[in-house]
C-alpha cells in the first residue's frame, strides 16, 4: 500500500471509531518478504509475498473490544466487530491511552539495505550447503528468509508512531547415520555467515555418532544458549509478568526485592539495544519504552506490565506490551531480554555440554520443575568436545537452576526475543537411558 493510502485509511479508522467508542487504537503492521527451502542440497521452494495485517482496539467505559483483518480496506467490518465485541467485555478499570511523545529517532532493528529477492535467499542456502560439506553429513532439510516491513500505531489520543523493521533468519539441518545436527541464526541484516550455520549443524551431526552412555548422577552441565533459552522461556519469563504474579501464577510473587538468582546473574529487557530484533522506542499500545532491570545481581527488582494490568492492580505500565498472534489484543512480554553476568571459558573444566533439549514447554510455569531429553550432549573437558554421549535426560528446577550457575559463556547470542549466553551449572541431576 502506498504511505498517503495507509494513513487515509488510518485517520478513517479513527474518525469513525470516535463517534462510536471512548477510545481508538489501530495497530498495522506490513512489509514483504521472500523464503527459499532445502529438500536435501536442492532448492525445493523459492516464495515472495507482501503480507499485512491490520488490528483494532476500543475502549469505552472500561470495555475492551479488538477485532483484525489482514484486509486494511476492509476496516469498516473490522471496526464494527471491534465495538461489538466492546460491548459484550466485563469493564475493567481504565485510565486511557496514552498521549503522544517525543520518540523519534533512528530505527533500531532495521537495515535499509536490505533487499529480499529469491537470488540472496538461495546464495544462503548454498553457502549452509557448503558449510555442511565439511563434514561427511547429508543435508536433509534448510530454509532462508528475508523480510522488510514497517509497523504503525495511532490512537484518538493524537500519538502517530512508525517504525520499520527487517529479518533474516537461515537453518539447515543434516544426519550422519542415526545422529542429527541442527543450527540457525537470525539478525536484522545478513551480518552473518551462513556457511557457519551449516559446518555447525555438519559437526553436531557428524560428532554425535557412537555416543557412549552415561550413568545416571550428577554432573556439571553446560547449557548452550539454545537449551538454556529452552527452559528460561518456558518458566523464568513467564514468572516475570505482572498478571501472572497477580493472578497467584508466579513463582516470584511476593520476593521484590529478595534474592532470586546467584549475584552473578542479571536479567533486563533493553527495548533499545541498537539492531535487537525486537528494538523499539514504544511498545504496541505507544508507551516509551526503557531498559527494565528484572533482576539485578540476582535481586528482583521488577514485574513486567501493560496498560491493562497495570490500571487493574494500580500499577504503572513497564512498556512491555507487545503483539503476537492475530488476535489484535497487546499482551505482556518482553523486547530484548537479556541474560548477563561475568563471561568466562565453561568448557575448561569436564562436564556435560548439551545443544538442545526437547520437552521444556513440559515444564510447569509455577513451580519451575522440569524434565527434558538431551540432544546432542557431548562430555567435555580442556576446551573441547571429549566424547559424544548417546542419550540423557536432566530434570530438575528452573527457579533452582538460577542458584546454581557457576560461570556464563562468551557466546552470548539471540534466540527468539532472548539474548542470552551458554550456562554453566553446578550438581545437576542426568538420568542415563
Amino acid at each position: 500500500m502506498r504511505w498517503w493510502a495507509v494513513v487515509e485509511i488510518l485517520e478513517d479508522i479513527l474518525k469513525a471509531g470516535s463517534r462510536s467508542a471512548g477510545e481508538v487504537e489501530v495497530y498495522l503492521v506490513e512489509g514483504r518478504s521472500v523464503s527459499a527451502e532445502l529438500k536435501r542440497t536442492v532448492v525445493s521452494k523459492s516464495i515472495g509475498s507482501r503480507h499485512v495485517s491490520l488490528s483494532i482496539r476500543t475502549i469505552t467505559s472500561g470495555r475492551i473490544g479488538t477485532s483484525s483483518t489482514s484486509n486494511p480496506a476492509d476496516w469498516r467490518r473490522c471496526l464494527e466487530a471491534a465495538v461489538a465485541s466492546g460491548k459484550l467485555a466485563t469493564p475493567q478499570a481504565w485510565n486511557g491511552l496514552p498521549d503522544p511523545g517525543p520518540l523519534g529517532g533512528v530505527d533500531l532493528s532495521y537495515d535499509p539495505a536490505l533487499d529480499p529477492q529469491p537470488a540472496a535467499a538461495r546464495q544462503m542456502l548454498e553457502a549452509m550447503v557448503e558449510g555442511a560439506s565439511r563434514h561427511p553429513v547429508q543435508v536433509t532439510a534448510g530454509s532462508a528468509s528475508m523480510s522488510v516491513g514497517s509497523v504503525t500505531l495511532v490512537n484518538s489520543n493524537g500519538v502517530r508512531y512508525s517504525r520499520n523493521q527487517s529479518l533474516v533468519s537461515a537453518s539447515l539441518e543434516a544426519i550422519r547415520e542415526n545422529s542429527t545436527g541442527y543450527e540457525f541464526d537470525t539478525s536484522c541484516s545478513c551480518d552473518f555467515d551462513p556457511a557457519l550455520i551449516g559446518e555447525r549443524a555438519g559437526f553436531l551431526a557428524a560428532s554425535s555418532v557412537n555416543g557412549k552412555d552415561i550413568p545416571t548422577g550428577t554432573y556439571d552441565v553446560i547449557l548452550s544458549p539454545l537449551a538454556a533459552a529452552q527452559l528460561i522461556s518456558a518458566v523464568l519469563v513467564p514468572a516475570l509478568s505482572g498478571r501472572n504474579v497477580h493472578a497467584g501464577r508466579s513463582r516470584l510473587a511476593g520476593s521484590l526485592g529478595m534474592q532470586v538468582a546467584d549475584t552473578a546473574i542479571s536479567v533486563y529487557d533493553d527495548p533499545l539495544l541498537p539492531r535487537g530484533l525486537g528494538s523499539t522506542r514504544w511498545d504496541a499500545e505507544g508507551i516509551p519504552t526503557r531498559k527494565i532491570p528484572f533482576i539485578q545481581d540476582g535481586i528482583l527488582g521488577k514485574f513486567a506490565y501493560d496498560l491493562k494490568t497495570a490500571y487493574r492492580y494500580g500499577a504503572e505500565s513497564t512498556g512491555s506490551a507487545v503483539h503476537s498472534g492475530s488476535d489484535g489484543l497487546p499482551a505482556i512480554g518482553h523486547h530484548n531480554l537479556v541474560i548477563e553476568g561475568p563471561e568466562t571459558d565453561l568448557m575448561d573444566e569436564p562436564g556435560l555440554y548439551v545443544q538442545d533439549v526437547v520437552g521444556a514447554h513440559t515444564a510447569n510455569p509455577l513451580s519451575g520443575d522440569f524434565s527434558v531429553e538431551l540432544t546432542n550432549p557431548f562430555r567435555v573437558r580442556a576446551g573441547a568436545y571429549e566424547s559424544p554421549v548417546r542419550k540423557a535426560m536432566l530434570s530438575g528446577n528452573v527457579f533452582d537452576l538460577l542458584f546454581r550457575t557457576t560461570g556464563l559463556g562468551r557466546d552470548r547470542r539471540t534466540i527468539g526475543s532472548l539474548i542470552i549466553p551458554s550456562i554453566r551449572l553446578k550438581d545437576q541431576h542426568i538420568i542415563g537411558v
